[in-house]
């Protein structure tokens, strides 16, 4: 080429060090972060099938219930019932905006911490609730902690992994989530058990445990390398990167990381830099993937697991203990996602539980729609209903090792450091915005769509896994400073990338005559 022109030969970087105890400590500690929202998520389902509860604070519910024609497709449906539940969620969108801040200015851990103790306040006040207006509170308390750990953990956990295992490490944040809504699985089965009637309050209380972990872990985590360098402590930076590599060899990662830093100096407002050309890929993503996570349809299923149990014929304690082997299902997916993204790679396991989760959702839909048809009369054999619990459980595995992680792990390694607390809050907030809309809606669609609910979210699955075909490319082992030559490298975003964003700077180029 004429000029001399720099060429990217295309090659990421390999920086030196080695994965040391003290990274696998932090992250681990971090993800416990993920606990709050996962004892939420399947606290409120259980909580919300309890006869104790339902007669306290939403009594017109259990009239219903008890209904001996009832349509079991419209037995719950309740707007007040679906507030308790969805409420949290708008909470959490309007805090991680709030959040943003927070991480950005104060570091990652500040957040954390500011999430544990407010979500500690809501559990109490839930537990201690005497009519619906506390419950709700208490909820709006717990979703500000929810959208506070959902801001800063998956971004401390993406910029303390070594870039070979920062798919494993950041998936721990996941993890902990189907670890924490198994758990609330099984005290909701345990509590519904108390025959006095006030199992529901330990349940809901339980909740301060994960906010007490969360809260004492924070205390102790190191503030992350690219945190220190945002906030000018460049030595504590440095020192702390060798720590976290286990070599005093950091040159190279170090000053990509200072570079980083500087580019996000001359970056005053990354709300508006965020809408830039340049960053497009990046923004269509944290929109998209949350959007569609919600839209696989996984929270109606871990937020009324019991409640769609009980519709489609389990007694109380039957529909308590599937939603117990779902969570267990879900734990146990998540652990294979963990083995597997750093080695396989994401999309595979994107396309692969797209696909999944499309053919089980198709057959729970026809099972359903075949034994109430639309009046949603009748009962369902002890086999039919066994097997609507088995194609649910291979749903859930489906999405616990694709979507499940994937939705947090692939938007939290995308951004650059400039904008990253800003590409941060947007997923966050998409995704408590689509869970409140889902969450709020769930029951009245299952009501009006009745078995065509599943065929509903199917066509989701459809959709969300041929834009994944075509739109994400794979960011598997690549150091999150070099991830524009990601973008660079596709075949669609390409056009949005300048040269300038991979030449030169943190680029392996070099001059061919």
């Amino acid at each position: 080429m004429a000029g001399g022109a720099l060429v990217s030969t295309g090659e990421v970087k390999d920086y030196a060090g080695k994965v040391t105890l003290f990274v696998i400590m932090a992250c681990l500690v971090a993800a416990t972060g993920g606990l709050i929202f996962g004892y939420d998520i399947g606290v409120s389902g259980g909580v919300t099938s309890m006869e104790p509860f339902l007669a306290k604070f939403f009594p017109s519910v259990q009239q219903k219930m008890k209904s001996a024609h009832e349509n079991n497709y419209c037995k719950f449906n309740s707007q007040l019932l679906t507030s308790f539940t969805s409420s949290l969620y708008l909470a959490a969108l309007i805090a991680s905006f709030f959040a943003s801040a927070t991480t950005r200015v104060l570091g990652r851990k500040v957040s954390m911490l500011v999430g544990g103790l407010v979500f500690l306040v809501g559990a109490i006040l839930n537990g201690a609730a005497t009519n619906v207006e506390m419950l709700i509170i208490g909820r709006l308390l717990l979703g500000v902690g929810v959208g506070f750990a959902n801001q800063s953990v998956p971004v401390y956990l993406s910029e303390m992994a070594p870039a070979k295992l920062r798919g494993a490490l950041n998936m721990g944040f996941q993890l902990a989530i189907t670890i924490g809504i198994l758990v609330a699985q099984l005290v909701n089965y345990g509590t519904n058990q108390i025959k006095e009637g006030y199992g529901w309050r330990i349940s809901l209380y339980g909740a301060a445990v994960p906010a007490f972990i969360m809260i004492v872990g924070a205390l102790f985590l190191p503030d992350t390398p690219n945190s220190l360098i945002e906030r000018g402590h460049q030595e504590k930076a440095r020192k702390m990167l060798q720590k976290v590599r286990g070599t005093d060899n950091v040159d190279d990662e170090f000053q990509d990381l200072i570079e980083a830093s500087e580019v996000s100096k001359q970056v005053e407002h990354p709300w508006r830099n965020i809408m830039e050309a340049k960053y497009r890929p990046q923004l269509i993503m944290a929109i998209c993937i949350p959007f569609f996570q919600q839209l696989t349809g996984i929270n109606v299923i871990m937020f009324y697991a019991p409640v769609l149990f009980k519709t489609i014929g389990f007694g109380d304690d039957a529909s308590l203990m599937s939603a117990v082997i779902t969570g267990l299902v879900n734990v146990v997916a998540t652990c294979v996602s963990i083995l597997c993204v750093d080695k396989y790679g994401r999309r595979l396991l994107f396309l692969q539980g797209g696909a999944q989760m499309l053919i089980a959702q198709i057959l729970v839909g026809v099972v359903i729609g075949l034994q109430f048809g639309t009046s949603g009369v009748g009962s369902m054999s002890k086999g039919y209903a066994n097997l609507v619990l088995i194609l649910i459980c291979l749903y859930v595995a489906a999405f616990a090792w694709s979507w499940g992680p994937l939705g947090w792990l692939v938007p939290s390694e995308i951004f650059p450091l400039e904008i990253r607390s800003a590409g941060q809050a947007i997923t966050v907030s998409v995704n408590m915005l689509f869970t409140f809309i889902i969450g709020q809606i769930f029951l009245i669609m299952l009501c009006y769509m009745k078995f065509g609910l599943f065929f509903f979210f199917g066509g989701w699955v459809l959709i969300m896994t041929l834009f994944i075909y075509f739109f994400l490319p794979e960011t598997k082992n690549v150091p999150i400073e070099e991830m524009s030559r990601v973008w660079k490298s596709h075949w669609f975003w390409n056009k949005y990338i300048p040269d300038e964003a991979v030449i030169g700077g943190h680029g392996h180029s070099k001059n061919v005559a």
